[in-house]
């Protein structure tokens, strides 16, 4: 069984409680829109996220963990580590889990997950290696071909016994912090001998721009090479229609305009980003 868990951040430190909680009903929705029923969400927080939607394979963990900021010492990159260190931990006794997926409280996955793990008990785990980047009311979405998880969280599926850990103490979170980000995972495991593989489909949507969550972007240079600026061009080429297939797999929910507007928007996109990236410092 494929268990997702979901840290979620605490009200004291949302710009908005309501959008955060917003967000993190649509990406209940996601995952609870599996194919295979075989699955559970943890949700790790401070509060419940005030939404109505509710599901039976959704477990909330709720405790009184201490609040970024308050706490010296206590960040906010810490009581995500503290909340997925209590997920993982829950999501380890659970009787029938095999893998384990970290979900960052914004992001969209494709319904296919838990179908797919389950043909493969043993393996230990996949990285989502393409996957999607959307930026919310879109009517374009970003193909991400190349090393989408080491842009975002949610971009990892591992078998649980690979999560090396057995106690809630802050060595142990220490641990998980500096070793089991999705950054550093890959290096963690292949420095024991354990390579996972690239899931052989897209797994993800990365959401950006919801006024919760941040960009790693490129950042923006006081002269842009020429080459900068092709490669630019290419990413631009890189975005596709959100098409209904996508919105399906992945609960993309949002409603598209009507065709004139549709139009509108393909032509506004390209010129807007062809004059700021070729224009520019000229």
């Amino acid at each position: 069984m494929l268990v997702f868990i979901i840290p979620l951040k605490s009200p004291q430190v949302s710009k908005s409680w309501k959008n955060v909680s917003f967000l993190c009903e649509k990406t209940l929705k996601s995952i609870c829109n599996q194919t295979n029923p075989n699955f559970k969400i943890i949700v790790v927080c401070n509060a419940k996220p005030d939404i109505s939607y509710s599901h039976p394979n959704v477990i909330y963990l709720v405790d009184n963990f201490p609040i970024p900021g308050v706490e010296k010492g206590y960040t906010k990159e810490r009581d995500r580590t503290q909340k997925m260190l209590t997920g993982i931990l829950y999501a380890k006794k659970l009787k029938d889990t095999t893998h384990i997926m970290l979900v960052d409280a914004d992001d969209r996955v494709s319904d296919r997950l838990a179908e797919y793990v389950s043909h493969y008990p043993n393996c230990p785990g996949w990285f989502i290696t393409n996957g999607y980047c959307y930026q919310e009311n879109s009517v374009f979405i970003k193909v991400m071909r190349k090393a989408f998880h080491h842009y975002c969280g949610t971009s990892n599926i591992l078998r649980k016994d690979l999560y090396d850990i057995d106690s809630n103490d802050s060595e142990t979170r220490d641990r998980l912090f500096k070793a089991y980000r999705h950054k550093q995972l890959e290096q963690t495991l292949a420095a024991k001998g354990i390579y996972l593989e690239s899931l052989p489909f897209k797994g993800a949507v990365y959401i950006i721009n919801n006024g919760e969550n941040i960009y790693y972007g490129i950042a923006k240079k006081s002269k842009i090479s020429l080459k900068s600026r092709l490669l630019r061009l290419k990413s631009l080429l890189d975005n596709r229609i959100l098409t209904p297939t996508i919105k399906k797999e992945f609960s993309l929910l949002e409603k598209l305009g009507a065709i004139f507007s549709l139009v509108n928007q393909i032509v506004k996109f390209f010129v807007v980003n062809f004059i700021k990236h070729f224009r520019s410092n000229m």
